[in-house]
């Protein structure tokens, strides 16, 4: 299948794929600026900003942290990422991928659009006000992630009564996907919920709010024969997120890169997190801890999403994401959590982001 143009809101894609935004520290400007120069749309993660430049951005820190939400969704950072990456991509559209379920999420959403977020995508719950927050921006594209139809109804029922707009496209993302699932986890495991089984429903839903409403697929999605399987189920394109870790452009430490290539399927697993929805990750030497109950102290500096109260869950679970994702960020195998798809194991050396959608594009052999 050739893959053809595709416009999301007023921005066109030269091909119908999205980069995942991973946070903290793996899809920043490097990453997201080489992929929107070659013609899929780079997304810039707004989580954890402050890490930036070895928190160079950060005026207040505590055990090495950033103290507070500001700090550690820190402007001046994000400012700073989406130039760098427009140093790269110039004017090709440039995406940003905002969690719904972080402290402050109407101001760090505020701050992507004005450091210049051409499309920004939300998940991590449903994002009912995302359009009250880009009032100011007609021209940036809103694209929420869902995880089944009935979501997908009740955005953009709220969106259509209180804002006159609807999403300009969604992701669907299955359970198969690296970090937090929109699933529980008895749901990750069960065929009914797997991206195969919610693909036609979701795309039925899109096409009854409008015609023109692009549906991407996203979680386990591999190679240019996995997207044109979901393409012919109806989805419109694809977005992938582990895949480009294992690029030479990508922001993450080397250590990350070289733990995904060591790593086997085994290696790879659905794990308890802070914010309430299983994670899959790989298993490293925090979670032997964890599982322990021996893991790092938990101190709360960066309050950095709503569902864990403060460090609540994160004493239940046994650990601070924010400090252990910023751990993996910086290269920190012993204390790092390193988030994974499930086919992460596939992953057995680095390659360009360039020779990476080609292979996307056109075929493993290309």
């Amino acid at each position: 299948m050739q893959f053809k143009e595709i416009k999301i809101g007023r921005h066109t894609l030269k091909y119908p794929i999205i980069q995942g935004g991973m946070g903290v520290g793996i899809s920043w400007s490097q990453l997201a600026g080489t992929v929107s120069l070659a013609g899929a749309l780079g997304v810039v993660s707004a989580i954890g900003t402050g890490y930036y430049h070895h928190r160079a951005f950060v005026s207040k820190q505590q055990f090495g942290r950033p103290d507070n939400t500001e700090q550690f969704y820190n402007r001046e950072a994000t400012f700073q990422i989406f130039k760098d990456a427009r140093k790269i991509c110039g004017n090709a559209p440039l995406g940003a991928n905002v969690l719904h379920a972080i402290n402050d999420y109407a101001r760090v959403f505020r701050d992507c659009c004005e450091a210049g977020a051409d499309i920004i995508i939300t998940g991590a719950g449903l994002p009912m006000n995302m359009p009250e927050y880009a009032a100011d921006f007609p021209d940036i594209a809103l694209v929420p992630i869902v995880s089944s139809a009935k979501a997908l109804r009740l955005i953009a029922k709220r969106w259509e009564q209180r804002y006159k707009r609807i999403p300009d496209a969604v992701v669907l993302e299955g359970p198969l996907s690296g970090g937090h699932q929109g699933f529980t986890y008895e749901q990750c495991l069960d065929p009914d919920y797997q991206l195969e089984n919610l693909i036609k429903p979701v795309v039925a839903e899109a096409k009854a709010i409008a015609d023109n409403i692009p549906v991407f697929a996203a979680g386990g999605i591999w190679t240019h024969d996995d997207i044109v399987k979901f393409m012919e189920l109806g989805a419109s394109g694809a977005q992938i997120g582990t895949r480009f870790i294992a690029t030479h452009e990508c922001d993450a430490p080397q250590t990350f890169k070289e733990l995904l290539i060591a790593c086997k399927e085994s290696d790879i697993e659905l794990l308890h997190s802070p914010v309430g929805y299983p994670a899959r990750g790989i298993r490293t030497n925090l979670i032997n801890l964890v599982d322990k109950r021996q893991g790092p102290s938990i101190r709360c500096v960066s309050n950095c999403v709503t569902p864990c109260k403060r460090g609540v869950e994160a004493r239940a679970v046994g650990y601070c994401i924010a400090d252990r994702l910023s751990d993996a960020a910086e290269g920190n195998l012993e204390t790092g959590l390193f988030f994974t798809g499930s086919n992460g194991y596939r992953i057995d050396r680095l390659i360009s982001v360039n020779d990476l959608i080609k292979k996307l594009v056109y075929g493993e052999d290309s």
